[in-house]
């Protein structure tokens, strides 16, 4: 039998996005804890921004998920979980298509409490998380889940569900719901709008292929235009955050998959 591996051997084994971005709400969390980090200079404010160019909080108000607390640790599980297997598998090879896909959703989110006035969210970190879950549950809609072990459903549904288990919490359903709309328009336009016979929107620019690579030292070749159709939804991998998922090999190892409806590849360029 091989050693269990070590937290240590776990997350050097994470993906570079989501290991930067986990490592970073995690910090930031802490530092704030201990009064280490001001989080009045972190969160989003669309007047700062504008009269005295702090640009800087377009990007951090989606590095704090809450204090320590349970929904911290759901929230850094997702990451774990759901965002690790996109970028792992749905993006396998992609880095580039995951990074551009990140930051369309980030584009989506940060003019809201610009746009929309009514709603002022300081904190986009966990609308960000429940657009990976979303996207997920899209990639494996037929995967078996459950919530903490005692409501089982289709990955489909996994993202009402946790929005439900929020809202029993006493969680404000506005940050979860804005994350499910900024997925669903990101696989409107990636999957279904082409799959429809429209013209492909998205495709990843060289220039974010370029950044990339001077971060991550990583190429990420263009992906395939088509692909096979039909699903195996027998071999949808993933764990669930508070959720049991099935699939994978025998050996428990999730395997590789990608969205394949009509030759449409999420993320594809």
């Amino acid at each position: 039998m091989a050693p269990a591996a070590s937290p240590s051997d776990w997350y050097n084994s994470l993906p570079p996005v989501c290991k930067a971005w986990g490592t970073a709400c995690f910090a930031c969390t802490l530092f704030s804890q201990f009064g280490l980090v001001d989080l009045r200079n972190l969160y989003l404010d669309w007047a700062l921004v504008s009269s005295k160019f702090h640009v800087w909080r377009l990007l951090t108000n989606f590095c704090f998920l809450g204090k320590f607390s349970f929904p911290f640790l759901m929230r850094m599980m997702m990451i774990a979980r759901y965002g690790v297997f996109l970028e792992q598998h749905t993006f396998a090879g992609r880095i580039a298509d995951f990074v551009w896909m990140v930051m369309l959703c980030v584009l989506v989110l940060v003019p809201i409490p610009a746009l929309v006035p009514s709603i002022q969210i300081p904190f986009f970190g966990p609308s960000l998380v429940f657009t990976l879950l979303y996207l997920w549950s899209r990639e494996n809609p037929n995967a078996n889940t459950s919530i903490m072990g005692m409501i089982t459903m289709k990955a489909f549904y996994l993202p009402w569900g946790m929005l439900g288990m929020g809202l029993v919490m006493g969680q404000d359903p506005v940050p979860d719901l804005l994350g499910i709309v900024a997925g669903h328009l990101y696989y409107f336009l990636a999957v279904l709008h082409p799959r429809a016979g429209g013209a492909r929107l998205i495709k990843t620019p060289d220039w974010v292929r370029a950044l990339c690579y001077a971060a991550f030292g990583v190429r990420s070749a263009p992906a395939p235009s088509s692909y096979a159709r039909g699903r195996d939804d027998a071999r949808a991998a993933a764990g669930g955050v508070a959720a049991n998922t099935g699939g994978g090999g025998s050996d428990g190892a999730p395997r590789r998959r990608a969205f394949t409806g009509r030759g449409q590849r999420l993320g594809g360029n």
